[in-house]
This record gives structure tokens, sequence and C-alpha cells, in this order.
């Protein structure tokens, strides 16, 4: 049950802190993204995030600065073994799965709807 607690206070968190810059900065949702993915990479490059997953549990894993986490952690994990050139390898070794994913869906939907404009 306190998994399922703090898994909603961590999400919680993240939403109202995007919200809050949202609504009082003229930062597009797509820039708040972009921020909350570099925030997660900058929290992973200091070994931060893998502290918040073990206090947060599933909850740190859900929102987009997760993307940034595994972005990083697996940069930095290929790049102790291949060198420079294992950063982009390690980078797209534990997101190939999601980003694949969110290619064909959208071009899925991109053939079977009709853009309004």
């Amino acid at each position: 049950m306190m998994n399922y607690i703090l898994s909603f206070v961590f999400c919680g968190a993240v939403c109202v802190i995007a919200q809050l810059i949202y609504e009082y900065t003229t930062l597009t949702p797509g820039h708040i993204t972009s921020l909350f993915v570099c925030i997660g990479s900058f929290l992973d490059l200091f070994h931060f995030y893998d502290r918040l997953i073990e206090w947060f549990h599933a909850g740190a894993m859900v929102p987009i600065t997760s993307f940034g986490h595994s972005l990083m952690h697996g940069a930095m994990k290929q790049a102790e073994e291949f060198g420079i050139l294992g950063i982009a390898m390690g980078m797209f070794d534990l997101t190939a799965a999601g980003i694949t994913c969110a290619i064909l869906f959208a071009f899925l939907v991109a053939i079977f709807f009709k853009p309004k404009s």
C-alpha cells in the first residue's frame, strides 16, 4: 500500500511542478517535456535519480524524467566499456523499445486519422 502512495506522491509532484511552469511561464508543453528529460538526465549524472527510484519505487519510473534517466544511465554504462562511442550506443540501448513503439504507433495513427488543419 505504501508503494502506491509513494508512487502517487512522486508522480503528482512532477505533474504539479509541470503545471506551475506551464501556468506561470511562457514555456510550451514541448519545452517543459524537454526540460524534464534534461532534469532526469542531470539527476542521473550525479546518481541522485537512483536514490529517487529506491525511495519512490515504480513512481519514479513513470514520469518523463525517467526517460532522461534511462538515456543517461545507458550512455554512462556503455561509455565505461566502449569509450566515447559508447555514449550513443548506450542511449539507444535502454530506450530502443520505447522509441520504436512511439514511432510505430505515431505512424499507425497518422495512417488512420486525418489532421484537421
